[in-house]
Protein backbone atom coordinates (compact mmCIF):
# COMPACT_ATOMS: atom_id res chain seq x y z
CA UNK A 1 0.00 0.00 0.00
CA UNK A 2 2.84 2.04 0.76
CA UNK A 3 4.56 1.70 -2.11
CA UNK A 4 1.43 2.54 -4.53
CA UNK A 5 1.09 5.74 -2.19
CA UNK A 6 4.92 6.78 -2.85
CA UNK A 7 4.28 5.87 -6.51
CA UNK A 8 0.98 7.94 -7.16
CA UNK A 9 3.09 11.67 -5.38
CA UNK A 10 5.70 10.85 -7.42
CA UNK A 11 3.19 10.65 -10.55
CA UNK A 12 1.93 13.90 -9.65
CA UNK A 13 4.98 15.62 -9.41
CA UNK A 14 6.22 14.50 -12.75
CA UNK A 15 2.92 15.96 -14.08
CA UNK A 16 3.64 19.18 -12.01
CA UNK A 17 7.04 19.33 -13.28
CA UNK A 18 5.87 18.53 -16.68
CA UNK A 19 3.02 21.57 -16.36
CA UNK A 20 6.02 24.45 -15.30
CA UNK A 21 8.30 23.26 -18.07
CA UNK A 22 5.27 23.49 -20.84
CA UNK A 23 4.66 27.22 -19.08
CA UNK A 24 8.39 28.14 -19.06
CA UNK A 25 8.25 27.19 -23.02
CA UNK A 26 5.37 29.20 -24.05
CA UNK A 27 6.94 32.35 -22.00
CA UNK A 28 10.24 31.67 -23.41
CA UNK A 29 8.59 31.56 -27.08
CA UNK A 30 6.30 34.67 -26.68
CA UNK A 31 9.69 36.89 -24.86
CA UNK A 32 12.74 35.78 -26.76
CA UNK A 33 14.60 35.54 -29.63
CA UNK A 34 14.04 37.85 -32.96
CA UNK A 35 12.78 34.88 -35.04
CA UNK A 36 10.04 32.41 -34.83
CA UNK A 37 10.74 29.13 -37.17
CA UNK A 38 7.64 27.22 -38.30
CA UNK A 39 8.59 23.97 -39.99
CA UNK A 40 6.25 20.97 -41.09
CA UNK A 41 5.62 18.97 -43.79
CA UNK A 42 3.34 18.27 -46.76
CA UNK A 43 2.27 14.93 -47.85
CA UNK A 44 -0.44 13.31 -50.34
CA UNK A 45 -2.39 10.39 -49.26
CA UNK A 46 -4.05 8.60 -51.89
CA UNK A 47 -7.58 7.23 -50.88
CA UNK A 48 -7.93 4.80 -53.53
CA UNK A 49 -5.07 2.05 -51.94
CA UNK A 50 -5.62 -0.13 -49.38
CA UNK A 51 -5.80 1.03 -45.60
CA UNK A 52 -2.28 -0.26 -44.83
CA UNK A 53 -0.84 1.73 -47.82
CA UNK A 54 -2.83 4.75 -47.30
CA UNK A 55 -2.19 5.05 -43.67
CA UNK A 56 1.66 4.52 -43.82
CA UNK A 57 2.09 5.06 -48.07
CA UNK A 58 1.49 9.15 -48.00
CA UNK A 59 4.20 10.60 -50.34
CA UNK A 60 6.10 13.80 -49.76
CA UNK A 61 4.96 16.43 -52.08
CA UNK A 62 7.73 19.16 -53.53
CA UNK A 63 6.39 22.81 -54.23
CA UNK A 64 3.14 22.90 -52.09
CA UNK A 65 2.90 26.19 -50.74
CA UNK A 66 2.15 26.64 -47.23
CA UNK A 67 1.48 30.59 -45.73
CA UNK A 68 1.67 31.70 -42.41
CA UNK A 69 -0.68 34.42 -41.25
CA UNK A 70 -0.32 36.86 -37.99
CA UNK A 71 -2.76 38.39 -36.49
CA UNK A 72 -2.70 41.47 -33.64
CA UNK A 73 -5.73 41.66 -30.97
CA UNK A 74 -7.87 43.44 -32.83
CA UNK A 75 -7.76 40.87 -35.56
CA UNK A 76 -5.42 42.84 -37.99
CA UNK A 77 -2.91 40.79 -40.46
CA UNK A 78 0.22 42.28 -38.60
CA UNK A 79 2.37 39.72 -41.51
CA UNK A 80 1.86 37.31 -43.83
CA UNK A 81 4.32 35.11 -45.45
CA UNK A 82 4.40 31.67 -47.44
CA UNK A 83 7.05 28.84 -48.35
CA UNK A 84 7.17 25.91 -51.11
CA UNK A 85 7.91 22.34 -49.83
CA UNK A 86 11.11 20.99 -50.63
CA UNK A 87 11.98 17.27 -52.62
CA UNK A 88 11.01 15.76 -48.60
CA UNK A 89 7.84 17.96 -48.69
CA UNK A 90 9.64 19.67 -45.86
CA UNK A 91 8.72 23.85 -45.71
CA UNK A 92 10.69 26.35 -43.13
CA UNK A 93 8.54 29.49 -42.55
CA UNK A 94 10.93 31.99 -40.44
CA UNK A 95 9.47 35.08 -39.47
CA UNK A 96 10.62 38.17 -37.71
CA UNK A 97 9.24 38.71 -34.41
CA UNK A 98 9.87 42.53 -34.25
CA UNK A 99 7.71 44.08 -36.94
CA UNK A 100 8.11 47.17 -39.06
CA UNK A 101 7.03 50.32 -36.14
CA UNK A 102 8.45 47.97 -33.33
CA UNK A 103 5.61 46.00 -32.88
CA UNK A 104 6.07 42.39 -31.39
CA UNK A 105 4.93 39.39 -32.93
CA UNK A 106 2.98 37.01 -30.71
CA UNK A 107 3.40 33.36 -31.94
CA UNK A 108 0.21 32.34 -30.99
CA UNK A 109 -1.78 35.08 -33.00
CA UNK A 110 0.01 33.00 -35.99
CA UNK A 111 -2.55 30.40 -38.00
CA UNK A 112 -0.23 28.29 -40.96
CA UNK A 113 -2.24 26.13 -43.23
CA UNK A 114 -2.01 24.62 -47.06
CA UNK A 115 -2.61 27.30 -49.71
CA UNK A 116 -1.60 25.32 -53.14
CA UNK A 117 -0.81 21.93 -54.11
CA UNK A 118 2.33 21.79 -56.56
CA UNK A 119 0.29 19.09 -59.02
CA UNK A 120 -3.48 18.50 -59.54
CA UNK A 121 -3.52 15.08 -59.42
CA UNK A 122 -3.31 15.31 -55.32
CA UNK A 123 -4.77 18.81 -55.29
CA UNK A 124 -7.41 18.44 -53.07
CA UNK A 125 -6.23 19.89 -49.66
CA UNK A 126 -7.78 17.95 -46.60
CA UNK A 127 -8.00 18.88 -42.44
CA UNK A 128 -5.76 16.25 -41.50
CA UNK A 129 -3.51 17.80 -38.88
CA UNK A 130 -5.35 21.28 -39.41
CA UNK A 131 -3.99 22.30 -42.81
CA UNK A 132 -7.09 23.49 -44.69
CA UNK A 133 -8.15 25.36 -42.06
CA UNK A 134 -5.07 25.98 -40.05
CA UNK A 135 -2.98 25.37 -36.87
CA UNK A 136 -2.34 27.89 -34.42
CA UNK A 137 1.29 28.22 -32.94
CA UNK A 138 0.21 26.95 -29.20
CA UNK A 139 3.36 25.35 -28.15
CA UNK A 140 6.83 25.82 -29.36
CA UNK A 141 8.70 22.56 -29.97
CA UNK A 142 11.81 24.03 -29.13
CA UNK A 143 13.56 27.20 -27.45
CA UNK A 144 17.05 27.69 -26.93
CA UNK A 145 19.32 31.21 -26.53
CA UNK A 146 17.26 33.38 -29.60
CA UNK A 147 15.68 30.18 -31.36
CA UNK A 148 11.99 29.37 -31.29
CA UNK A 149 10.70 26.24 -33.41
CA UNK A 150 7.04 25.60 -33.59
CA UNK A 151 6.45 21.97 -35.45
CA UNK A 152 3.17 21.87 -37.59
CA UNK A 153 1.57 19.35 -39.41
CA UNK A 154 1.72 17.32 -41.24
CA UNK A 155 -0.58 18.47 -43.49
CA UNK A 156 -2.42 16.82 -46.32
CA UNK A 157 -3.70 17.07 -49.84
CA UNK A 158 -5.49 14.01 -51.70
CA UNK A 159 -6.15 12.59 -54.83
CA UNK A 160 -9.53 14.63 -56.58
CA UNK A 161 -11.02 10.68 -56.77
CA UNK A 162 -11.13 10.96 -53.06
CA UNK A 163 -12.96 13.96 -52.84
CA UNK A 164 -16.53 14.05 -50.76
CA UNK A 165 -19.14 15.41 -53.38
CA UNK A 166 -20.81 18.45 -52.30
CA UNK A 167 -24.41 17.94 -51.84
CA UNK A 168 -27.25 20.52 -51.87
CA UNK A 169 -29.51 20.57 -48.67
CA UNK A 170 -27.95 17.36 -46.84
CA UNK A 171 -28.95 14.73 -49.80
Amino acid sequence: MAQRITTLVLLIEILFLLNYVSQIAKTAAANDGDVIHVTGKVMCQDCTLNYDQWINGSEPIKGAVVSITCMDERERVRYYGSDKTDERGQFDLIVDKVLYGGKNLKPNLCNVRLVSPADQSCGIPTDFGNGQTGEKLVQPFMVFKDLVKFVVGPFYYTTPMCDTPKYENNY
